[in-house]
C-alpha cells in the first residue's frame, strides 16, 4: 500500500489555519455582520425569484453554515473549474468564459487562503460565497457557473474531496505512528516485559513484540481508511438537484478531471448518500479507539506503581498546587477526545436514520462532526509519534518485577504436554505448583525438586531450563508469536514494508 502523493490538507496553515479558529467566535462575528448591513433583497438570493418577501435576519443566522463550511473553499473551487470546463467542452458556455469563469475563481481562491475574503451571514454557505464573488468580478458570465448543477451534488462533490484528502493525509500519519514503533524495535530488542490479559501478570513478551501488536491496529485502520477511499472516490457532480439533467454534460469527464474512479450512477442516491462520511467517522473512531488503548496503558505504566515507562517532560504538565506532579495529560486527552470522536459517528448515524430521498437541509450538519473528528484524529496521531519516540522503558523497574506473577507457569505446562501429560492434566499440576510456590514465596525454579516430584513423580533437574521469563520467551515456536526468530522476521518484514512506500 502506498501513500497517495497528493499534498496534505492545509488544516495546519492557508485555509484550514483560518477555518480551524474557533467557530463560536467566527458565528458571532457574522451573525453581527448581518444586523449591520442591509437586508439582503430577495431577488439577491440565487433562488429568490419565486419569493416576495424577504428572509428573516433570524432565519438567516440559524441556516447559515459558512461558519463551517468555508473549510470547503478549496474543494469547492476545485469541483467548480473543473465544471465550467466541462460546460465548454460541451458548448454551453465559450471557450473564452470558460477562461474568465476560471481565472475569477483561482483569485476568489488566492484570497481566501490570505485570509483576505469576506463572509457573510446572508450568502448562507461557501457555494454561494464564490459564486457571487465571481459574479461581482465577471459579471453574467459568472452567473453561468451554476448551469447543470445543484448545491445538492456541488456539496456531494465538495465533500468527497474534502474526505479523500484527509484520507490521505491520515494514511500518511499512521505510516509514521508505524515507523515510530518498529524504530524502536531494535533499540528494545533484549527487553522482556510482562504480558498482561484481565490487566493480571500472563506471559513474558519481548518489547518488540508489543511494539508489532500495534503496529497490526495501525495497519487494519489504514487498510479500513484504503477501502473507505475507494467508496469516498466517485463523483456526484452532475447529478443537478436529484434527477440529473436535460442539459448535454458530460459527467465522465468531470470525475475523470477531478480524478475521481467514475460518476456515480444514479442521481438521486448521489445527491442525498452520506455514507461515505459515516464510514469515513467510523474509521476515525476505530483510530481513535485504538490510540485511546494505547494511551490507556501508557498511563498505567507511567505511574509509580507500575514505573515502567518515563514519558518525555515536553510531553507531560504539571499541578497548579502538588509541585512534585508529572501528569501525563497529553496522553490522558487524547484517551479522552477519542469519546468525542466516536460521538460525531452517533451523531451522523442519528442524523441520517430519518431521511427520506433525495436531499433534505439537514445534510448540512454532516460537516461540523467530521471536520472536528478529522482534526482530533489528526492532531492525535501527529502527538502520538513522537511520544512513542522518545517515551524510556525503566529497564530496572521491568527487570526487578519480571519474576513475580509466575510468567513461566504456561511454559512449564507446555513441557508438562511434551512429555505425555494431558493438557487438563498438566495445568492442573502447574497450579498446584504454583501454589506451593506462593505458600513459599518464591519463583517456580526456587521449588525444591522433591516438591516438583510431588506433583509429577517423572520431573528431573532439566524441569529448571524451562523456568524464568527469558526461558519462557526462548521456547515459543509458533507463528506470530513472541519467540525471538518470529519477532525478528516481523520486524524486518515491517521495515521492508515501511521503506516501499513514501511518507
Amino acid at each position: 500500500m502506498k501513500d497517495s502523493p497528493r499534498k496534505r490538507l492545509p488544516t495546519a496553515q492557508s485555509i484550514a489555519q483560518w477555518c480551524k479558529a474557533s467557530l463560536s467566535s467566527e458565528k458571532h462575528l457574522l451573525v453581527k455582520s448581518i444586523s449591520s448591513t442591509t437586508r439582503f433583497k430577495v431577488a439577491d438570493k440565487p433562488w429568490g425569484g419565486v419569493f416576495r418577501e424577504a428572509t428573516d435576519r433570524r432565519v438567516e443566522r440559524f441556516t447559515e453554515s459558512i461558519s463551517f463550511d468555508r473549510r470547503l473553499a478549496e474543494q469547492d473551487i476545485t469541483g467548480s473549474k473543473a465544471h465550467a470546463r466541462m460546460l465548454a467542452r460541451v458548448g454551453l458556455i465559450s471557450e473564452e468564459e470558460c477562461l474568465q469563469i476560471t481565472q475569477g475563481l483561482e483569485e476568489i481562491g488566492r484570497e481566501i487562503a490570505e485570509g483576505r475574503f469576506p463572509f457573510r451571514v446572508e450568502l448562507e454557505d461557501i457555494h454561494m460565497h464564490v459564486e457571487r464573488a465571481l459574479i461581482e468580478r465577471i459579471g453574467d458570465v459568472g452567473r453561468k457557473l451554476h448551469t447543470a448543477r445543484s448545491r445538492n451534488d456541488q456539496v456531494a462533490t465538495d465533500m468527497r474531496l474534502w474526505i479523500r484528502e484527509a484520507i490521505d493525509d491520515l494514511l500518511a500519519s499512521l505510516r509514521r505512528l508505524q515507523a515510530a514503533f518498529v524504530g524502536r524495535c531494535d533499540r528494545d530488542g533484549d527487553c522482556i516485559l510482562p504480558g498482561y490479559t484481565h490487566l493480571q501478570r500472563a506471559q513474558p513478551i519481548l518489547a518488540a513484540h508489543y511494539w508489532l501488536a500495534y503496529c497490526e491496529k495501525f495497519e487494519r485502520d489504514r487498510q479500513r481508511l484504503v477501502d473507505c477511499r475507494s467508496r469516498v472516490n466517485l463523483c456526484p457532480l452532475g447529478s443537478a438537484a436529484l434527477a440529473g439533467t436535460s442539459l448535454p454534460v458530460d459527467r465522465h469527464a468531470v470525475a475523470e478531471a477531478l480524478d475521481f474512479a467514475a460518476p456515480t450512477a444514479n442521481s438521486l442516491d448521489s445527491v442525498s448518500d452520506r455514507d461515505f462520511v459515516a464510514e469515513f467517522l467510523f474509521c476515525l473512531s476505530l483510530i481513535a479507539v485504538h490510540l485511546s488503548h494505547w494511551a490507556e496503558e501508557w498511563i498505567l505504566w507511567s505511574t509509580c506503581e507500575f514505573n515502567f515507562l518515563r514519558l518525555p517532560q515536553g510531553f507531560c504538565t504539571g499541578s497548579s498546587i502538588m509541585p512534585q506532579k508529572i501528569n501525563p495529560d497529553v496522553l490522558e486527552l487524547i484517551r479522552g477526545k477519542a469519546a468525542r470522536v466516536i460521538g460525531s459517528l452517533q451523531q451522523i448515524l442519528v442524523l441520517l436514520k430519518g431521511l427520506p430521498l433525495a436531499y433534505n437541509r439537514d445534510l448540512q450538519e454532516d460537516k461540523l462532526p467530521v471536520f472536528e473528528s478529522f482534526d482530533t484524529v489528526r492532531d492525535s496521531l501527529e502527538l502520538a509519534a513522537p511520544l512513542v519516540t522518545q517515551t524510556e522503558i525503566n529497564r530496572a523497574a521491568v527487570q526487578e518485577r519480571l519474576d513475580r506473577g509466575y510468567l513461566d507457569a504456561t511454559t512449564l505446562m507446555e513441557y508438562l504436554i511434551l512429555r505425555g501429560i494431558p493438557q487438563r492434566s498438566a495445568h492442573e499440576a502447574v497450579g498446584r505448583l504454583v501454589l506451593a510456590a506462593m505458600d513459599r514465596n518464591c519463583r517456580l525454579v526456587d521449588l525444591p525438586l522433591a516438591i516438583f516430584q510431588e506433583v509429577v513423580t517423572t520431573l528431573d533437574e532439566s524441569v529448571r531450563e524451562v523456568l524464568g521469563p527469558e526461558s519462557a520467551v526462548r521456547r515459543m515456536r509458533s507463528f506470530g508469536s513472541t519467540a525471538p526468530e518470529a519477532v525478528r522476521q516481523q520486524i524486518e518484514a515491517w521495515k521492508r514494508r515501511l521503506e516501499s512506500e513514501t511518507l
